[in-house]
């Protein structure tokens, strides 16, 4: 069979994961002739549906949409695509094994008079806390939005982006600015642990500072991860919690849509096994099919090892390069656990069953320690018998996913390491499964009886299923030393990889992971701007 003839576009983006069609959806906003290539039969990566059991859809991973970019929401006119939300009053329900809970609500002052059967002090205190993690994260919020500076050779428009964060940084007041000088590279035990007494309220902030994440709660720099969850969205101290209507995949449709209103052309089945170069210059890409799509840019929304290591030419990369590209972390530490469900789960609220605070996410993290045991275990390559889960029950607040009077749960499991001291995900997956159940067992007992289908998702599964490097959803560890102008790597955080007109657009480029499309719409920007500048310049 003859190769498939080469075709040519103004941009081709490699992978139909949100940031993918966000920055595709820009382009093609823009005037760009743009296409997406993407290996799966369907688009939206992570954002995808699982069927556990005929009529049961659970998200495959993503399960909250509560960070994506109002900017991206506004500019792609999602609405007009059939996106809605849904936002439920709870932010976090946190049963404890003693059979007591605390529940962190979206108004401040409900979760305050929560707060109140756990320490008088802490109720007092959360208002106060609340405010803080707002006004840190706004910060935040403008740093994600704009691009990291190029450190070798400034120009005006880093001048310009400076002038920008120097005047967010003094709208913060003197003493926010001094005070996020000085948490943002420390640990969130740390950082809780100056505002509240109670472990299970520490713990039931602290865990996202951890989430997604190889750290532990007195790992350094997890307050920046923090407050950046909440950075940009009405998260605050509780955080957010959001559900888009029809399950993330509606996120993925929705965006899809936009980008082929906009002009995109989104190919499905179409896997790209070779950024093409020319004179050090990425000319486009090569398919598996063998065609070939010739394009000035390339953006890729794979993670930043796959994409220099599997897709560049050693030759063209050069040895120090792909020495640096090799050295990045990101082997990830996070599992997933859905569940079919033939009635609702029955957990400890006071003595008695509340449906409304099981809207939110369902944290079983009773603990700083409990949390940092749980961490201890994947650094000597196992997972913990006391994992920390993170669940949501969709189902209650979007019955279409599953049939009448029954429930889907959706739950994240860590710390799962995708490096295994011993034995193989293959021969652990329903291991992990059976720890799930169990866990949960003890505090909703009867939980168990109620599964009528089950999948387990391991790290092996995210790699090998959605193209994420040793699991890790957000395409390297959220560390400082991966932040900002390090995000993937110093010299190349201003998503323009090395090779001249080869971008990366995924989270694995600033401001990092989550459903935000924030990479997808920074680089589509940086994107026209060098493209607008070559035309002045000819």
């Amino acid at each position: 069979m003859s190769p498939a003839p080469s075709q040519t576009y103004d941009a081709v983006v490699i992978g139909a994961g949100h940031n993918g069609l966000v920055c595709a959806a820009y382009l093609a906003r823009a005037g760009f002739r743009v296409v997406v290539l993407e290996r799966r039969d369907r688009v939206g990566g992570a954002l995808d549906d699982a069927l556990v059991a005929p009529g049961f859809h659970v998200p495959a991973l993503a399960h909250t949409v509560g960070r994506l970019r109002d900017s991206v929401v506004r500019d792609l006119r999602l609405a007009d695509h059939g996106l809605s939300f849904i936002r439920p009053d709870v932010r976090a329900f946190a049963p404890q094994p003693d059979g007591r809970s605390l529940t962190l609500w979206a108004d401040p002052a409900r979760s305050s008079d929560e707060l109140r059967a756990w320490s008088a002090k802490d109720a007092e205190r959360f208002p106060a806390f609340d405010r803080k993690v707002r006004a840190l994260a706004s910060f935040l919020a403008h740093l994600h939005a704009s691009t990291p500076p190029d450190l070798k050779k400034p120009g005006v428009a880093d001048a310009v982006s400076g002038l920008r964060l120097a005047r967010a940084f003094r709208r913060l007041g003197t003493k926010a600015a001094r005070e996020i000088l000085r948490v943002l590279p420390m640990a969130v035990a740390d950082f809780v642990g100056e505002a509240f007494d109670s472990d299970p309220v520490r713990a039931a902030i602290a865990t996202r500072g951890v989430q997604y994440a190889a750290m532990g709660p007195w790992s350094a720099g997890t307050t920046c991860i923090l407050l950046s969850d909440a950075a940009g969205n009405d998260g605050g101290a509780a955080g957010q919690t959001v559900f888009a209507r029809g399950g993330p995949s509606a996120v993925a449709d929705a965006l899809g849509s936009a980008a082929r209103r906009f002009g995109a052309e989104v190919r499905t089945d179409a896997e790209v096994v070779q950024v093409t170069s020319s004179g050090h210059r990425a000319t486009g890409v090569a398919l598996a099919n063998g065609g070939e799509i010739r394009a000035p840019v390339v953006v890729s929304g794979a993670d930043p090892k796959r994409t220099l290591l599997g897709l560049v030419d050693p030759v063209v990369l050069g040895p120090t390069l792909a020495w640096r590209a090799g050295n990045l972390r990101l082997s990830g530490v996070v599992g997933k656990v859905n569940l079919a469900l033939s009635g609702l789960p029955r957990f400890a609220t006071s003595g008695e069953e509340d449906r409304a605070r099981l809207q939110g996410r369902i944290l079983i993290a009773p603990g700083i320690d409990y949390l940092e045991r749980a961490f201890d275990a994947s650094k000597y390559g196992r997972t913990s018998e006391e994992p920390y889960l993170e669940s949501t029950i969709p189902s209650l607040l979007d019955p279409s996913l599953a049939p009448p009077g029954q429930h889907v749960m959706s739950v994240l499991v860590q710390w799962a390491p995708y490096h295994l001291r011993e034995g193989s995900w293959e021969a652990e997956r329903e291991g992990l499964g059976d720890l799930v159940l169990k866990t949960l067992e003890a505090y909703a007992p009867g939980l168990a009886d109620l599964v009528v289908g089950r999948r387990v998702v391991t790290p092996l599964d995210l790699e090998r299923d959605y193209g994420l490097t040793e699991g890790h959803p957000m395409h390297g560890e959220p560390a400082l030393d991966q932040f900002f102008a390090w995000r993937p790597l110093l010299g190349s955080a201003r998503y323009r990889l090395p090779l001249p007109g080869l971008y990366l657009c995924g989270a694995g480029a600033h401001p990092g992971g989550g459903i935000t499309g924030a990479t997808g719409a920074n680089a589509a920007r940086e994107i026209i701007s060098d493209r607008k500048g070559k035309r002045r310049r000819a």
